[in-house]
């Protein structure tokens, strides 16, 4: 008899447990959109390593019921976001190693759910397993990705550009009565002069 094939993105996700078969394989960041659009604007998606993962079915006897079904999820990727600090682009590898029982139906993978701290999904014949790695992908991610060091030193960047003036021009930014220019050479207000401003209205 012919062993079932088993498509990742239409995946009879019982048969693929109860076989306790294996499957891997890799793909482009683009072919996860809803992860790629969390990432840094101006990362080249195209030029980061492709997402590696790997998939098995288990079954673990019950003496008095039928055997629990799980899937034993692993996955790796390499991903940049907007850094909080810099706002340049951090890069972190990302590597996921879940247990995930499934049930039946919907009604009993809700019921196990709230009974125990396990993950609990339901049973489908056409489980798309690649939308599963990207929802856990997406869940590891950083909640506030940033550089242990950042590449730029934001403090110094503000400062220099409220002493620089523009070129051409034949004055330096207004300053305020503190000394603190009162805009940067780019127009934008500068924060130490509303600094000194919110000192001034406190005394």
């Amino acid at each position: 008899m012919k062993a079932p094939t088993f498509v990742p993105r239409k995946l009879d996700i019982g048969a693929f447990l109860e076989s306790g078969e294996a499957l891997s394989g890799d793909l482009p960041v683009t072919e996860l959109p809803r992860l790629a659009e969390g990432l840094a604007k101006d990362i080249d998606l195209a030029s980061l390593p492709r997402v590696t993962w790997s998939a098995q079915g288990r079954l673990v006897p019950e003496r008095m019921s039928p055997p629990q079904m799980w899937l034993d999820l692993e996955a790796q990727a390499e991903l940049s976001w907007e850094c909080q600090r810099c706002l340049q682009p951090v890069t972190e590898t990302v590597h996921i190693s879940r247990s995930i029982r499934f049930a039946k139906d919907e009604a009993a993978a809700a019921a196990l759910d709230a009974d125990s701290d396990e993950d609990v999904l339901a049973l489908a014949r056409q489980f798309d397993l690649l939308e599963l790695v990207e929802d856990e992908l997406i869940m590891a991610q950083p909640i506030v990705p940033r550089h242990e060091v950042c590449p730029t030193d934001v403090v110094t960047l503000m400062h220099n550009d409220a002493e620089t003036p523009v070129p051409g021009s034949k004055a330096t930014p207004e300053a305020d009565a503190e000394g603190a220019p009162a805009t940067t050479a780019s127009g934008r207000p500068n924060p130490f002069a509303v600094l000194a401003s919110l000192k001034k209205g406190g005394k």
